[in-house]
């Protein structure tokens, strides 16, 4: 990215989940690291996500989820991004996911995701390096 141009990520928490201590975290993490993030709160739908990532046009999402409704959330997320022709925008994923998952995530067009215990350096590495030029 131009030095002089921000990496602009959207935190959002899909669904229903109320716990959103992880995502705050990561978030705090990133603008640290000179990133600006938008936090879009608890209890978002895919089309509020990915209505606000046009809006602020961002560079990055980062979907953080607790409930287990990855397989249904995360999909719609990026099969809206793709009708929006948002297909530049890099879309990461966290918390709680179990492994047999993370493939068909990822084929979904989820670039990567991020357990429990992940260093932060890595997520802000991540999103640096991957994020389109």
């Amino acid at each position: 990215m131009n030095s002089s141009k921000k990496i602009r990520v959207l935190i959002a928490k899909p669904g229903l989940d109320g716990h959103d201590r992880g995502a705050k975290v990561v978030a705090r993490a990133l603008r640290d690291a000179g990133m600006e993030v938008i936090y879009t709160g608890l209890r978002q739908t895919p089309e509020m996500i990915v209505e606000s990532a046009l809006q602020e046009d961002v560079d990055c999402i980062g979907l953080s989820i607790l409930s287990g409704a990855h397989m249904a959330l995360f999909p719609r997320v990026m099969e809206l991004l793709r009708k929006e022709g948002a297909n530049d925008i890099l879309v990461v994923g966290g918390g709680i996911i179990p492994e047999d998952d993370i493939p068909e995530l990822k084929k979904a067009g989820i670039a990567e995701i991020f357990g429990p215990g992940t260093p932060l350096e890595d997520i802000v590495e991540y999103i640096r390096t991957h994020v389109k030029k």
